[in-house]
């Protein structure tokens, strides 16, 4: 598989996400997540593939002192920013598809925006259940269809257009769990019974401009468009994404999401 596929950023992106795709997308849904997780006082927690951390810091502020939380991700770059951000929480690295923990860990084990990207995606899920407690709570969150998001399904037209299949599927990836019943049939053998809800989002960035920068410069595509190809893309979107502009001139889209949540019988 390729960076694209797993969604794999560098150093630099991953600092570039969370500086400017936490506000634009990811903040609004960590609550969400670990509402739906019923995530307590003094639970001890697991967020896999915790990227930069956005949803373990809210975990974290529920779980309190008496609690615990871990955030595991394979990239380097997203745990050196999360471990800057929030120290206090232990950050591990390692694979979603082999959880380095003992069975039956975990109060509850949550996963934000990070399914879709797994290489074996069915046995990222056996491994999340093996590691939930008896009686434990689990909240997996992916994005909604392409032609659901309007705005990015502009923009991938545009990357097409401008750069070729290949810088389209930069932007494509992250929406290749939309369709509800391949989510549910990911979910089929994992040994607990699962409920889907889909949730409406709205991405929101200050401009075009700005847009252009977190998208190309915070996730894969920071090494595939160099400046010249990047002055191009500005240029073009100027026209191309003004349907997605406000009266004040920043930008804003629907962004809905689904979300998985099973209970792990006693």
């Amino acid at each position: 598989m390729t960076n694209t596929d797993t969604g794999q950023v560098n150093r630099t992106a991953a600092e570039v996400y969370e500086a400017f795709f936490l506000p634009a997308l990811f903040e609004e849904w960590s609550g969400r997540v670990a509402d739906v997780a019923g995530i307590q006082p003094g639970q001890h927690v697991l967020d896999v593939a915790c990227g930069t951390g956005v949803l373990a810091r809210a975990v974290a502020k529920r779980v309190g002192p008496a609690g615990s939380v871990i955030g595991l991700d394979i990239n380097e770059g997203m745990l050196a920013v999360a471990a800057r951000k929030a120290p206090q929480i232990e950050w591990r690295q390692g694979r979603a598809e082999a959880l380095p923990f003992d069975n039956d860990q975990f109060d509850a084990v949550v996963s934000q925006f990070a399914l879709m990207f797994f290489e074996d995606r069915q046995a990222a899920i056996r491994e999340m259940v093996r590691v939930l407690r008896p009686g434990g709570q689990m909240a997996v969150a992916v994005w909604d269809t392409l032609e659901n998001t309007p705005g990015y399904a502009a923009m991938v037209a545009l990357l097409q257009r401008l750069f070729g299949e290949e810088a389209a599927n930069g932007l494509r990836a992250p929406y290749n769990l939309g369709d509800t019943q391949q989510l549910r049939a990911l979910f089929a053998d994992s040994g607990v019974d699962v409920e889907l809800t889909t949730r409406e989002g709205t991405a929101r960035f200050p401009s075009i401009e700005r847009w252009m920068y977190t998208d190309i410069k915070g996730w894969v595509l920071a090494d595939m468009i160099d400046d010249a190809q990047f002055a191009l893309l500005l240029r073009e979107a100027e026209q191309a994404l003004a349907p997605f502009v406000t009266a004040d001139g920043s930008v804003a889209f629907s962004a809905p999401a689904h979300i998985v949540t099973a209970h792990k019988p006693d």
